[in-house]
């Protein structure tokens, strides 16, 4: 979802953005041609660090279960670099694949000195591509804001028109023509603009091995949790997320320990931005399950956030567990693409 308001940043006066609020029906929207990425081409992103978190105490490296590693500010020439909205890492954690919700793939490679991110190198912007081969902005389908993998498989979740596209990589990688997944009914009737945010396939040895867990941003149940859905797998249903302190959801990930991790936000003009992370145990979802866990990390706008929309884990070789964030600065002047790192520290 958009939340071209949610990524203002501490020095950006409220009310600034005309944008659209997560009450607002969203109006019937095109891919504007300078954001679209019509064809494969490799793009230069400069980078530049972010040596803090707090922006209140320069000093601190705390926060929650988490410890400040480095950041980065993502620019580019080129006009279509923007929106991320879903990032998966290689295991070294420096080959990337990324989507923006503008439909187009971004990879390649995370420069580091030491444990801190320098910049990125060798990416290359290309269009998602449908079923017929064409773009798949040629139909409309723009809104690509989840993304999972599994060996060579990648899948990629279509908020606004309820498509989840699987994608063989080892047919052509970001070349490859997507196919459509099969989605419960309850999943095709999710809120416009409220759609699939969040994709995490469990690979095997864990519970629901072989299931790709798709979560919506804000689909609510009668009781006001949000909708998740169990696809494929031994276990295939529906699950609910309990919804606490408006936040919703924008990303999922999980842990080498088998937790899953949630990533969430939440905006409002008086109470301005907030993210947080929460835990869950994997073993507790099941068809019928409302799943809840605690908050390992929260922050606001007195940190270095925007419109937080990705998340992904990898391990270093000292054994460090990395968490990487992505925010989606939804082509507008007063957000940023940031990308974050932090130990999560067990």
């Amino acid at each position: 979802m958009k939340y071209a308001a949610a990524g203002l940043s501490v020095a950006a006066v409220p009310g600034a953005a005309l944008a659209q609020t997560a009450v607002q029906r969203p109006p019937k929207q095109t891919v504007p041609d300078e954001f679209a990425v019509t064809a494969p081409v490799s793009i230069e992103v400069n980078a530049r660090p972010l040596p803090s978190f707090d922006t209140r105490d320069r000093s601190r490296l705390r926060f929650g279960e988490l410890e400040y590693r480095s950041g980065l500010i993502l620019t580019s020439r080129f006009r279509g670099f923007g929106g991320l909205s879903g990032l998966r890492l290689d295991a070294k954690g420096e080959r990337f694949i990324a989507i923006s919700d503008k439909g187009g793939w971004f990879t390649g490679r995370i420069v580091y000195k030491g444990r801190e991110m320098t910049g990125l190198d060798d990416v290359e912007a290309s269009p998602i591509l449908g079923p017929d081969g064409k773009p798949i902005t040629s139909r409309g389908w723009f809104d690509t804001e989840a993304l999972a993998l599994d060996g060579s498989l990648a899948y990629v979740g279509i908020e606004r028109v309820h498509n989840v596209l699987r994608f063989d990589f080892a047919k052509g990688f970001t070349r490859a023509h997507g196919e459509l997944v099969a989605l419960p009914p309850a999943a095709r009737r999710l809120p416009n603009n409220k759609g699939i945010e969040a994709l995490v396939m469990v690979p095997k040895g864990l519970p629901l091995a072989g299931t790709l867990i798709a979560i919506s941003e804000r689909g609510l149940d009668a009781q006001g949790n949000i909708l998740g859905f169990l696809i494929g797998g031994r276990s295939p249903g529906q699950f609910t997320i309990r919804r606490t302190d408006n936040f919703d959801v924008s990303d999922a990930v999980l842990l080498p320990s088998g937790s899953l991790l949630l990533l969430e936000r939440k905006f409002s003009w008086l109470g301005g931005v907030g993210i947080r992370i929460r835990r869950v145990a994997l073993a507790s979802i099941a068809p019928g399950a409302v799943i809840d866990g605690p908050a390992i990390f929260e922050a606001d706008l007195g940190h270095e956030i925007d419109n937080m929309e990705g998340i992904d884990v990898h391990v270093t070789p000292e054994g460090d567990t990395v968490l990487t964030l992505v925010s989606d600065d939804n082509f507008s002047m007063i957000q940023r693409n940031l990308l974050l790192q932090f130990t999560l520290v067990e």
